[in-house]
């Protein structure tokens, strides 16, 4: 059933805190960052309006997809239906883009299996770069002292030996040492990692996006409780893209606010000309601002809550349904 989007209009206000110089208005930040709130782990999402089933193909021209769990999954390669189904979309003058938690490195190789032309959003939409020109649009990073603080954070004795904290530096990846589950992140993630001991040694740059692993996904959600009672929204931006990655960026970066600017400022579409496909709470804003949001089968319940519609799981081609459902 279709759903109205509640936030659009706050969402527009969000991006309209950005000044030219690139700094936050905090007059209209605090207001604008507060609407992913209501879809936080464990609450309920609010009742959303419903509106007639009127939709057509046709008013559809931006297709954005997520990767890992969404046209990734197990085998961490596109299947060929979904290949087959974005490549039919795209006959049809739909262009299709990529919004990812990954590094702009790991991403690139499903932007090619895609056949994508649009620029890249990569680390949440911190980092959006056209591969084809290597232009960079945006690219927004922690403030140093949010990072140090985090650090501390991560490194209480409680803590320490249960996490693997990952710093993002100009597409690069920096970490305390190799430790078992940064190993398994580079075999998805095809990356290289950079061991320098101590991460403060990082902290004259400030990073793209700072990541915490542990296999206890009950400590991330501990984590998310607590650092979303110390942090204001207008702060840091907090998620998990998988049930065991804590990640923090620029209180401005979301996949909504990066969709929003392909679409809008780039494209000079409308969210009702937009499509999105995602599978996890770090898809949350950008599955409310489309006009067609779609949650895949193996999401979270409060993600596909906020969905539009259901796709089936990543392992049975669920794009490829929606793709289907809603552009063929």
């Amino acid at each position: 059933m279709w759903r109205r989007r509640f936030n659009t209009a706050r969402l527009t206000e969000c991006n309209n805190a950005i000044g030219a110089d690139g700094r936050v208005s905090l007059a209209i930040a605090p207001r604008c960052f507060l609407f992913p709130q209501p879809f936080m782990q464990n609450s309920s999402p609010s009742p959303l309006a419903t509106r007639p089933q009127t939709r057509s193909a046709h008013d559809i021209r931006l297709l954005v997809l997520d990767i890992d769990g969404t046209i990734a999954g197990m085998s961490n390669e596109i299947r060929d239906p979904v290949k087959q189904a974005v490549k039919a979309a795209q006959a049809k003058g739909v262009q299709v883009a990529i919004a990812t938690g990954r590094m702009y490195r790991s991403a690139l190789r499903f932007y090619a299996d895609l056949g994508a032309t649009l620029p890249l959003m990569a680390y949440q939409g911190a980092f959006i770069k056209d591969p084809s020109t290597d232009q960079i649009h945006r690219h927004w990073t922690v403030p140093r002292r949010f990072v140090a603080e985090l650090l501390d954070y991560f490194e209480q004795p409680h803590l320490r030996d249960r996490l693997s904290v990952h710093f993002y530096i100009n597409d690069e990846l920096y970490v305390r040492e190799m430790s078992p589950a940064t190993a398994e992140y580079l075999t998805r993630s095809t990356a290289q990692a950079i061991a320098v001991g101590d991460l403060r040694s990082t902290l004259d740059t400030e990073p793209t996006k700072v990541l915490a692993l542990t296999e206890d996904s009950a400590l991330i959600d501990e984590m998310l409780d607590s650092l979303r009672q110390r942090y204001l929204p207008a702060e840091l931006y907090l998620t998990k893209s998988l049930a065991t990655f804590f990640e923090a960026t620029n209180p401005l970066v979301n996949k909504g606010t990066a969709v929003r600017y392909l679409a809008e400022d780039y494209l000079g579409l409308r969210a009702e000309n937009v499509m999105v496909v995602g599978d996890n709470f770090n898809d949350l804003e950008m599955i409310q601002y489309a006009g067609v949001g779609v949650a895949m089968g193996n999401a979270p319940s409060a993600v596909q809550a906020a969905a539009d519609w259901v796709a089936p799981d990543v392992e049975d081609d669920g794009v490829a349904a929606a793709i289907a459902e809603f552009l063929l």
